[in-house]
């Protein structure tokens, strides 16, 4: 099964996915972290994504989309993957849409965590990640059990430049202009799942484990 996380910087997805991919038995590709990958193993596509922040633009949507699709044609994704990150418009959208049709698959599930903005902007305010392995925190929803350290790695935490509330107004607004028409692209295709995001993790959780087995 083939399963895409949607919503708005804030609204769980990495973490919502990781819960679904250990449930399924699934892999998680979270976009952000092939990125680190690549980058790190400066591979092909990790240097030609480098050049692009160097120089202070957005890595193209054609670069972007050939990284996921040579992950999502590895042996562990034969059965299906949970996508966190991807696809961030329709034309990435499309393209996936395109790719999967070659080999006869499809996106059997889109899901969106729906939270309204003003929980948005006080989740981020109030995150922390993990500097080692990205796991985030939450100041007061879901705190560290040492101040400052990751449970999971014992990295070091710290706060986006990007979590304040005024950028985080900007970065929501960046969302609705860009990534928002995806939600009304799997709604027309029909795969959209609608899901309350506000609420305890594994509230949410249950939420999003019901729409997706319930369909």
């Amino acid at each position: 099964m083939y399963i895409i996380i949607l919503g708005a910087p804030g609204a769980g997805k990495g973490t919502q996915a990781d819960i679904l991919s250990q449930a399924m038995d699934l892999p998680h590709i979270a976009s952000g972290d092939l990125f680190r990958q690549a980058l790190e193993e400066k591979t092909e596509i990790g240097l030609l994504a480098k050049g692009y922040m160097d120089r202070g633009e957005l890595v193209p949507d054609e670069v972007v989309i050939k990284m996921v699709l040579e992950r999502i044609s590895q042996p562990d994704c034969i059965c299906g993957c949970l996508l966190d990150g991807f696809p961030r418009n329709v034309n990435q959208a499309m393209a996936l849409d395109e790719n999967l049709a070659k080999q006869t698959k499809a996106i059997d599930k889109a899901v969106y965590i729906k939270v309204a903005e003003e929980a948005l902007v006080k989740r981020l305010g109030g995150r922390w990640i993990c500097r080692q392995c990205q796991t985030p925190y939450h100041a007061t929803d879901s705190p560290p059990k040492v101040t400052g350290k990751c449970d999971r790695c014992g990295g070091e935490l710290y706060q986006r430049a990007d979590d304040n509330p005024e950028t985080v107004k900007k970065r929501l607004g960046v969302y609705l202009s860009e990534t928002a028409p995806v939600i009304d692209y799997y709604s027309e295709t029909g795969t959209l799942l609608t899901v309350d995001g506000e609420g305890g993790m594994d509230e949410v959780a249950r939420r999003i484990a019901a729409a997706v087995g319930g369909g």
